[in-house]
């Protein structure tokens, strides 16, 4: 079997890249920025007030001066004129600095009386003044490639950034499998249950940036998962969940490579997610999924998220490791490399505490909503003590 380490970099070949698009800045949130973004103008474009006060030169407005107020520079309207020598303007916040004026003088720092201003605090020399440019300069950029955040967003705003060429998002058609399957909502027999893998994965795909396509629930039979399939026509991935065992009832790679799927590779060294199999089916990424509830996510966490990164341009890279330590004793692990479910807690330490949920049963989806972590345990690991340093995803990052 494949080591989780050497499957991943077979699914990560198999990733398609996705072409770009051009969307416009309001439509840019949590895209993939496939060129770079280039500010057409300085920011702020103007030596700017940073207070309100009075624009004046420092050199006059020494303690006890007297100014006379000749003009206002407001937010979207300056003076209408440079300062004359003894004199002051009156500025507002994020207004430009008025031609010949080193210095705001804020209001709290004076007294005025008609047109008259008395300094009772000198300002110094460049005083509540933003620089032109101060923030950035024309030509400055966001570089490719770059998940777009909300504060990325106010960025581009800001450089007169109006539309933004970014990765497409990936399509990726959704196929639950087996004749046990009911959809939420539906009434299901005595012998079957409510499909759920499919639900939790498109939620997974969807905050990745992928687009999620819901296909019909393919039955054990060869007809009903053809069907299934051409439901993902057109899709950049494919992704079978469950019918990847080896059960007489697990048809996905037996009817399938008859309609031109092609392995790459079958089974894996990992707990949960043991029968994982990738490859290509027509001009899609194919990537079958165990059935329990628990493997498929995992999995999804482990291999779908990293390949959905590499189609959008973004680094080519497993799921970031961090380090924690145990918060009470565990086993030794087997020979597959077991991605445990767990909880961290900070306990005022630097490093953080993480304590594993005791069933890790690969169809407890309710011990899986309740972490936020995975433990990666080696193979062959040996028991561990409390205090033990160890490997851990962090889910929802």
């Amino acid at each position: 079997m494949l080591s989780t380490a050497d499957a991943l970099a077979k699914v990560l070949d198999l990733a398609p890249s996705m072409p770009t698009e051009t969307v416009s800045l309001a439509d840019a949130a949590g895209r993939v920025l496939a060129e770079d973004a280039i500010a057409r103008r300085d920011q702020p474009p103007f030596a700017a007030s940073a207070m309100d006060g009075y624009a004046v030169r420092a050199s006059e407005a020494l303690p006890g001066a007297v100014l006379k107020v000749v003009d206002e520079s407001a937010a979207g309207h300056r003076a209408g004129m440079s300062l004359p020598l003894g004199a002051a303007i009156r500025i507002f916040t994020g207004a430009p600095v008025p031609q010949g004026a080193d210095a705001i003088l804020i209001q709290e720092n004076c007294a005025r009386e008609a047109d008259r201003i008395t300094v009772q605090e000198a300002p110094t020399k460049g005083e509540y003044i933003r620089p032109a440019g101060g923030d950035f300069e024309a030509g400055f950029r966001i570089s490719a490639p770059h998940r777009i955040t909300a504060r990325d967003l106010a960025l581009l705003a800001a450089m007169n950034v109006a539309e933004l060429r970014v990765a497409r998002h990936p399509v990726v058609a959704l196929i639950p499998t087996g004749d046990e399957l009911v959809l939420p909502g539906e009434e299901p027999g005595p012998d079957q249950i409510i499909a759920s893998n499919n639900f939790g994965l498109a939620a997974m795909l969807t905050a990745a940036g992928a687009l999620p396509r819901m296909c019909p629930i393919a039955r054990d039979t060869a007809e009903s998962l053809r069907a299934s399939f051409a439901a993902a026509e057109g899709a950049d991935i494919i992704v079978s969940l469950g019918g990847a065992s080896v059960g007489e009832h697990d048809l996905v790679a037996e009817v399938m490579s008859g309609e031109g799927l092609k392995l790459d590779f079958y089974k894996i060294a990992m707990r949960p997610g043991k029968p994982l199999m990738a490859g290509r089916f027509g001009g899609a990424m194919m990537l079958g999924l165990p059935g329990n509830p628990v493997s498929a996510m995992v999995c999804g966490e482990v291999f779908l998220r990293p390949a959905i990164d590499k189609a959008l341009g973004l680094p080519a890279a497993p799921r970031k490791r961090r380090i924690a330590t145990l918060g009470h004793e565990i086993d030794a692990n087997g020979s597959r490399e077991h991605y445990m479910r767990a909880s961290l807690r900070s306990d005022g330490e630097v490093t953080p505490v993480v304590d594993i949920h005791e069933n890790q049963d690969s169809s407890r989806l309710s011990v899986l909503a309740h972490a936020n972590c995975l433990v990666v345990r080696p193979p062959h690991a040996e028991r561990a003590k409390i205090g033990t340093l160890v490997e851990y995803i962090l889910l929802d990052d």
